[in-house]
């Protein structure tokens, strides 16, 4: 709390003095724009937290519909469990993070979590909301609600809620997820100093059954039409849940001390600093041991809670000048505190119950785009500290014409693994352990080509030595942190290109991935594909939009990885092969105004199964044919 406290003081301090400083900039010229002209479009600004600029988007398209889920993005990646708000499995892996320190746990559960780098701001003018809602399975409903104003053309606030609850089709699989997301940002009107801030407080809620017992297993297999209500499918137990929650504040401000007046000034100079504070829990209950997970410290009422406190701060200077281009160097001061309340004695050593310490970092970051060329450059390392860590990634683009643009990037890091890697406990004494891992380090080379015309293509070679996983060892029944002592290097390619004729068209994206080494601990399909097949027109006089069609998912079998409910982590296992199986959805998407309305038939293809092989992972059925409606609904007053 004294963090929060610290953060507070100094930005509002630190905001109090630029503002006191004269401002000679010259009024600001408007025009009267006639009455009841609705600014355009563009004007609407999304600034994301690297400040890149977008506006609101109200089309209607095919990506708009990969990106209409509980996530809001493309999920061609990832592999739904059966009810909304659970976890995802994953069909590829990516090893783009940039951590300096381990991540916090529980990382099955952080795939709707709101990261700092996930946070817009917005500056709009006038007030904007938008709502979105899909339909969940059973009992419960989706619901995302934003809402947008600038109180004057400096100050800019938002407010953002998205909840789910939905009850599920199988036993004991109730979600309950809550976002709650609120933004700020100001700048002088000389455009001399800026500031932006959020606060985010987020919570997940899983019911755990631990997937169907063996016998449920046969049943839904063998598509018993008298379990075709999957409620009556018995599950390993119907006492347990676990929850993620964190709180964050978050502030950034810059002040420009060196001004370019006009296009004459070659150089401008900014210095800013950042502030954050967060705070998470992760927290696993069960109202009676489950016997296959092991001994147990209690019989009934167990319950372990992970925690993680987590304080940054950040300088930083930059140069921009119009021939060399925009140079950054920072320095920053992370502490944390990370870990549980007791001290464990068992047999196997003694578990101590915290990580805690603090890191300095320093780094650079360079930018520069000239007559076609992007040049971006940026890397970090711990100079001193509890954990050592650094990453250094560099990227050169071209843009031959205005269809294609080819880019090379390379990334290297390395880190400590994730904290639940290094040290854990639970009331399951399988689930206790403190390791000393080697860093995991990653090295990346990647090609990207973007084209409308021919295809987006992107291939990436990556290296990764000392790499952490779970696994169930010899002689063992539950998982536990592995280092790999074979180095796994890793290939993939991905392309997407869409075909048009007339008001048809045929989207189309392929995945090829091989993991060259380290086979038996890194598991992704070979190959994964998706094609939509639609018509696309405008209706009663240009008044409606639509798009219906087909959407066809398949990904090759493969040694899927299991889910750990203690954990909420995936493990590797290496004896059951899964997936193999078609996903086809039907679709009819329409467009009103600044409405967008979904009709979606999923999976639908299953109701024609003469027996079932769909599954998300290890004894976890993937979703049943089902029928669902949502939309998206901007107002702009």
């Amino acid at each position: 709390m004294k963090h929060c406290l610290f953060l507070l003081i100094v930005l509002t301090s630190f905001g109090s003095a630029f503002a006191q400083k004269p401002e000679r900039a010259k009024p600001e010229r408007t025009k009267s724009a006639p009455k009841n002209e609705k600014p355009p479009i563009t004007d609407y600004l999304i600034i994301s937290a690297e400040r890149d600029t977008t506006y609101v988007d109200t089309t209607l398209n095919i990506k708009k519909l990969y990106k209409f889920n509980y996530l809001r993005k493309d999920d061609f990646e990832l592999l739904p469990f059966a009810n909304a708000g659970q976890t995802y499995n994953s069909l590829s892996v990516d090893l783009s993070k940039n951590n300096l320190k381990p991540l916090f746990a529980a990382q099955s559960h952080h795939f709707n979590y709101k990261h700092i780098e996930d946070v817009n701001y917005y500056n709009v003018p006038t007030p904007l909301t938008e709502l979105f809602y899909k339909g969940a399975f059973g009992q419960g409903q989706m619901l995302d609600a934003f809402f947008t104003v600038n109180t004057s053309r400096q100050f800019n606030f938002s407010i953002n809620y998205k909840g789910l609850r939905s009850l599920g089709n199988y036993q004991q699989s109730l979600t309950s997820t809550g976002n709650l997301v609120f933004t700020t940002n100001y700048h002088t009107k000389n455009n001399r100093y800026n500031i932006k801030a959020h606060f985010a407080a987020q919570d997940v809620l899983n019911r755990e059954n631990g997937g169907l017992t063996d016998n449920s297993l046969l049943l839904f297999i063998n598509d018993d039409s008298e379990f075709s209500d999957r409620g009556r499918l018995d599950v390993n137990f119907e006492d347990a849940e676990n929850k993620l929650e964190g709180i964050r504040f978050y502030g950034e401000q810059e002040y420009e001390l060196i001004q370019r007046k006009d296009s004459t000034d070659a150089l401008s100079i900014k210095l800013g600093n950042i502030l954050s504070y967060e705070d998470r829990f992760f927290e696993y209950r069960q109202l009676t041991a489950y016997s296959p997970y092991g001994e147990s410290f209690e019989a009934t009422n167990l319950l372990s809670t992970t925690k993680l406190e987590d304080f940054n701060a950040k300088v930083y200077a930059s140069a921009n000048h119009s021939l060399f281009g925009n140079m950054t160097v920072f320095t920053g001061y992370t502490d944390f505190n990370y870990g549980y309340n007791t001290v464990l004695e068992l047999d196997s050593g003694r578990i101590p119950n915290r990580i805690k310490g603090s890191i300095l970092e320093a780094g650079a970051a360079y930018q520069k785009k000239y007559r076609g060329f992007e040049l971006n450059g940026k890397a970090a390392i711990n100079i001193s500290g509890e954990f050592d860590g650094n990453y250094i990634e560099a990227s050169a683009g071209y843009k031959l014409n205005e269809d294609l643009m080819g880019k090379a990037s390379l990334h290297i890091h390395s880190a400590a693994p994730n904290f639940n890697f290094l040290l854990y406990q639970n009331d399951y004494i399988n689930y206790n352990w403190k390791n000393e891992f080697n860093n995991v380090k990653t090295q990346e080379l990647r090609f990207d080509l973007q084209s409308n015309k021919l295809a987006n293509v992107s291939v990436s070679y990556t290296g990764v030595d000392d790499y952490t996983y779970f696994a169930i060892q010899a002689n063992d029944s539950t998982p536990t942190p592995q280092q790999a002592t074979e180095r796994v290097d890793y290939l993939k390619i991905k392309a997407e290109r869409t075909f048009k004729w007339r008001t048809f068209a045929l989207a189309n994206t392929v995945m090829y991935q091989n993991v060259v080494g380290g086979n038996d601990v890194f598991n992704v399909p070979e190959f994964t594909t998706r094609q939509s097949l639609f018509y696309q027109d405008e209706w009663f006089k240009k008044a409606l939009y639509l798009e219906t069609g087909a959407t066809f998912k398949y990904f090759t079998k493969y040694n899927m990885n299991a889910y750990d409910p203690v954990l909420a982590e995936f493990y590797v296992q290496n004896e059951q092969e899964l997936g193999g199986f078609p996903l086809v959805d039907l679709f009819f998407n329409a467009k009103i105004r600044q409405t967008r309305i979904y009709f979606t038939w999923e999976n639908f293809n299953s109701m024609f199964n003469s027996s079932n092989n769909y599954f998300s992972a290890p004894g976890y059925p993937y979703r049943d044919s089902t029928f669902r409606f949502g939309l998206v609904w901007d107002f702009f007053l």
